[in-house]
């Protein structure tokens, strides 16, 4: 009877991560550090699977790592709770709501006709507000005194004149570097209480391995066979890979692997951009949107597995070593001149794609600062603000 109740007692909290991370995915609203509210009062305060302690050292880990930060700390405590496969049951829960409402607008907009529809308009003047809101929060944050705010300069002017698909890639890396030499002595409280996660250090190795191999081999593998769901497949996986800063910050990756090279239009983009700031979950699903505008139903569930799977592999490969790294104050120096330069490539990704293709009067400016005023000054929930803008899209384009 004992040898039957251990995968029993582990069934049902797999069912419970499940349940519990799908209500969060359908209810969490507002974005990343929205999300970070919302697993305290449900993960911590109310259900107590970990203490204080260990989930701020979690949330430490994923601001630390490209990739979704909220979707990775939702992994991380369902590993904590679940082992390997209570991860995998967090990550499904609280991405596949948001996910399904992507993949159906999709097929609704292209089936339809409806990119041309003033709603829609309103939706990418809302991206042009959350944008805007992104780097108002995020400069005050991450470029705090003169050598980030030069940091953050300089990586949106290389952005803007180096305009390839390896630009930011050495804008990270050259930020890393500056970062590590100006800051390598800051201290900070890191604590000194060690988590302990059901991973091995070998399963680590593994997963880093795995992350870096795809990584290097995908790009490879998709010039040589010249097979469009395997390209389609890289694109995504690079573009979740590279991502420092959050889910606002993957608009310039995804744009730059999708709109050149006419697999959707700038205006589909930014629609489907505007739209999921209205759901709630992760906004790494915008690439479900344009996976199924590429392909289908079937496009938009491939894109979500390959730009989701990077964050996957760095959560189960770096907890096992985090105590040691998060000790270390030159990889600290190096993380602050990272996030320094985010703010400078969100700047001009603001600039183009995203305003060059939106604000085309005055009319639409003075919309545009009417949102950003209710979002940023009312503090309006992200959602009201999806409402009222593709509503006055609609107002607008009557008149």
């Amino acid at each position: 009877m004992e040898e039957q109740s251990v995968p029993q007692n582990k069934l049902r909290i797999w069912i419970e991560i499940l349940l519990v991370s799908t209500k969060l995915g359908l209810t969490s609203f507002g974005g990343p550090i929205a999300h970070l509210g919302y697993y305290h009062a449900e993960y911590v305060q109310r259900r107590k699977w970990l203490d204080e302690k260990s989930y701020a050292d979690l949330v430490a880990l994923c601001q630390f790592l490209p990739g979704p930060a909220s979707s990775q700390v939702s992994i991380g405590i369902g590993i904590m709770r679940g082992g390997v496969l209570g991860g995998i049951m967090a990550f499904i829960g609280f991405t596949a709501p948001s996910m399904m409402v992507m993949i159906l607008f999709a097929i609704l907009l292209k089936g339809f006709g409806l990119a041309d529809s003033g709603w829609i308009h309103g939706l990418k003047i809302v991206a042009v507000a959350v944008v805007a809101q992104a780097i108002f929060g995020m400069s005050q944050k991450l470029t705090p005194n003169l050598p980030t705010k030069m940091i953050a300069l300089l990586a949106l002017i290389v952005t803007l004149m180096w305009d390839t698909a390896y630009s930011q890639v050495g804008i990270i890396l050259l930020s890393a570097a500056v970062g590590w030499l100006i800051f390598k002595k800051h201290k900070e409280d890191l604590g000194t209480v060690a988590i302990g996660f059901p991973i091995s250090y070998r399963s680590g190795v593994i997963c880093l391995g795995l992350f870096f191999l795809l990584l290097f081999v995908l790009p490879l593998g998709s010039g040589l066979l010249q097979t469009e769901w395997l390209n389609m497949f890289d694109r995504f996986y690079r573009s979740g890979s590279l991502v420092f800063g959050g889910g606002h910050v993957v608009l310039p990756l995804l744009e730059r692997e999708f709109v050149p090279t006419g697999l959707i239009s700038k205006e589909d983009f930014l629609a489907g951009y505007g739209a999921a700031q209205a759901l709630p979950g992760p906004l790494f699903t915008f690439a479900a949107y344009i996976g199924a505008i590429i392909y289908g139903w079937k496009g938009g569930l491939l894109a979500t597995a390959a730009i989701f799977l990077p964050a996957l592999l760095l959560v189960y490969g770096t907890l096992p070593f985090w105590y040691k790294l998060r000790s270390n104050p030159k990889i600290k120096g190096a993380l602050i001149g990272v996030n320094a330069a985010v703010v400078g490539i969100l700047l001009a990704a603001f600039y183009h794609p995203i305003w060059t293709s939106t604000i085309l009067s005055p009319r639409d400016f003075a919309f545009a600062a009417v949102l950003f005023s209710l979002l940023v000054y009312w503090k309006l929930p992200p959602w009201i603000i999806v409402i009222a803008g593709a509503l006055g899209g609609a107002v607008l384009n009557v008149f």
